[in-house]
């Protein structure tokens, strides 16, 4: 089993990505191993690496997904790079709970 790809931080969660831009369609894939080992959850978007625009696309896909605010989401580490870190604020405990949730019922839903 792959560890999750976020842990809960004093202001909320730190979630580990690697992004794809310029996909076909935005997608949440899977969570991926990095060459490090560290887990990082895969997502796709359509939106060109340039100007901020994947990043934002990335924040609205994640939001709308997880039902979250858009402002409760910013890139705190790789603003440039494919492998990014998102803070997620709020409390830390219930958006664990709320993704464990999302994580479990996704598996259930895969063939």
């Amino acid at each position: 089993m792959t560890p999750a790809p976020y842990a809960v931080t004093p202001s909320g969660l730190s979630l580990a990505l690697r992004v794809i831009p310029k996909a076909k369609r935005n997608r949440i894939e899977d969570v991926v191993n990095e060459a490090d080992g560290s887990p990082a959850l895969k997502v796709a978007v359509t939106a060109a690496p340039e100007a901020g625009k994947a990043n934002a696309a990335v924040i609205a896909l994640l939001a709308k997904e997880w039902r979250l605010a858009k402002s409760a989401i910013r890139v705190t580490r790789g603003g440039a790079n494919r492998r990014k870190t998102l803070a997620i604020e709020g409390d830390g405990s219930a958006l664990k709970k709320q993704l464990d949730g999302w994580f479990a019922e996704r598996k259930e839903l895969s063939p």
